[in-house]
C-alpha cells in the first residue's frame, strides 16, 4: 500500500487529485488559470467540495479560457449566479472574470504567466521537507510577496492563503509529506 498525505486519504477524488495532479509542476498557462479560478473559488471551502464540481466548473467557465473568460458579460454572470454546478457567489464570479482579464494582461506583458510565476522559485520547485501535515503553513512570506505582486496587477481573490494553495497545487511548492511515495518523485 502507498503511503501519501493524510489529507487524500479520506475521499477517492482527493486520492486521485494527490496521486495525479498535486504538486506536479504545471508550465501552461491554461491550467494555471484553471486553478487560480479553484483556488479562488475555494476559499472558505473545502477542496474536496471544488473537486466534486471541477467538472461543472470545466463547463460553466468555457473550458478555463482565460480569452473567452474575460469576455463573460452580464447575462453570463446571471447564468453563472444560477447554475446549482459550480459556487454561487457573486463576489468570486465577478473576481473570475476580473482575474481572466488581468491574468491576459500579465501574459500580455511578461510572454507566459506560467513563465512570470516560476520566475519566483527560479524555475525550480520549492521542497518543503515536512514530516507531519501541522507543519505545512497556509502561507509563506514568498506566497504574500505573490499575491501582493497579483493584486497590484488587477487581480482580487488572490490572498497569500489562496496564492500557497495555488503555488501548491502547480508544483511551484513540494509539501508533500517526507514518507509520500510523491515526495521523493516530485523532489527530483
Amino acid at each position: 500500500m502507498l503511503n501519501r498525505c493524510p489529507w487524500s486519504e479520506s475521499h477517492q477524488l482527493l486520492m486521485d487529485y494527490h496521486d495525479n495532479e498535486w504538486g506536479i509542476p504545471v508550465w501552461d498557462d491554461r491550467v494555471q488559470f484553471e486553478f487560480l479560478v479553484l483556488e479562488s473559488f475555494q476559499a472558505g471551502l473545502s477542496w474536496l467540495t471544488i473537486l466534486k464540481k471541477r467538472e461543472n466548473f470545466l463547463k460553466a467557465f468555457d473550458g478555463f479560457d482565460p480569452g473567452k473568460v474575460a469576455r463573460f458579460g452580464p447575462e453570463k454572470v446571471r447564468q453563472l449566479l444560477s447554475d446549482e454546478g459550480i459556487i454561487r457567489n457573486r463576489q468570486k464570479v465577478s473576481a473570475a472574470i476580473s482575474n481572466a482579464r488581468a491574468f491576459i494582461d500579465l501574459v500580455e506583458r511578461e510572454g507566459s504567466f506560467s513563465s512570470w510565476l516560476w520566475g519566483f522559485a527560479e524555475g525550480r520547485p520549492i521542497v518543503g521537507g515536512w514530516d507531519t501535515q501541522e507543519q505545512i503553513p497556509a502561507e509563506t512570506p514568498l506566497s504574500q510577496h505573490v499575491s501582493r505582486e497579483l493584486k497590484s496587477r488587477g487581480f482580487s481573490f488572490m490572498g497569500p492563503v489562496v496564492v500557497y494553495s495555488h503555488m501548491q497545487a502547480v508544483g511551484l511548492v513540494n509539501d508533500h509529506l517526507r514518507d509520500c511515495f510523491r515526495y521523493a518523485e516530485l523532489s527530483s
